[in-house]
């Protein structure tokens, strides 16, 4: 996995579902290090079953009595919180998160609480930070696993994605094949009658701008001037 010294600490889990939607969670992101405080049901086949090839995670994770045991060797610990707390704790948000937690050189702990009460004010003070995910007003309410979703991505994201494979190109068109595309097509449009050959200019410089924003491979040059080629026999032999 991409991050040997994060963990992610749920805490009293009360539906196994979560536990395997959350480990599904974690292995999308690189994250493998699940630790299970007080579970209500673990192992599970429902978790199993949520997890959807993360089986692996399951197998590694780490069943705890208590939170402190769950934290042991941690020197950076995040509290996930739905609600804002009137505790004066220092608060970031998901991103704010994954850049501190990887930028961390120890071990980094996230912690997660229960589906209907989540942490309580005396498991956020073993926490170094709050982390509270902006959500709308309106329905504010977030599974778990997703709130887990939700910050191993950030955490990816902070650490760098690979990045996107770029397309294979073909060899671009030379300027001298471009032009002399731009004037068989305005040879081409005359002979159809869209274009007026006494004002032509209006026309072919909003087609030269279309075609200069896509920077034409040299095999596409050559299709539009196959093309023009059969349109123009096409109009003579009418």
């Amino acid at each position: 996995m991409k991050f040997p010294k994060l963990r992610i600490v749920m805490v009293g889990t009360s539906h196994p579902g979560n536990i395997g939607a959350a480990a599904r969670a974690m292995k999308n992101m690189g994250i493998g290090r699940l630790y299970l405080v007080e579970p209500c049901e673990f192992p599970s086949p429902e978790a199993s079953a949520r997890a959807s090839g993360a089986d692996d995670v399951l197998a590694s994770a780490t069943l705890c009595d208590a939170l402190d045991e769950a934290l042991t060797g941690c020197s950076l610990v995040f509290g996930a919180s739905a609600r804002l707390r009137n505790i004066p704790w220092p608060q970031l948000d998901p991103r704010q998160c994954g850049e501190k937690a990887v930028a961390h050189p120890g071990e980094v702990a996230i912690v997660f609480g229960r589906e209907h009460s989540g942490l309580s004010n005396e498991e956020l003070e073993r926490c170094n930070y709050l982390v509270h995910i902006p959500t709308d007003r309106a329905f504010s309410s977030l599974n778990v696993a997703a709130a887990i979703q939700v910050v191993s991505y950030e955490v990816m994201m902070a650490s760098g994605p690979a990045p996107a494979q770029a397309a294979q190109r073909d060899e671009a068109a030379s300027a001298e094949d471009v032009e002399r595309l731009y004037l068989h097509l305005q040879e081409t449009l005359i002979e159809l009658d869209f274009l007026d050959p006494d004002h032509p200019r209006k026309l072919m410089r909003r087609l030269r701008r279309l075609f200069n924003r896509s920077s034409l491979e040299a095999t596409e040059v050559n299709i539009l001037r196959g093309i023009l080629t059969a349109a123009q026999k096409a109009a003579r032999s009418d």
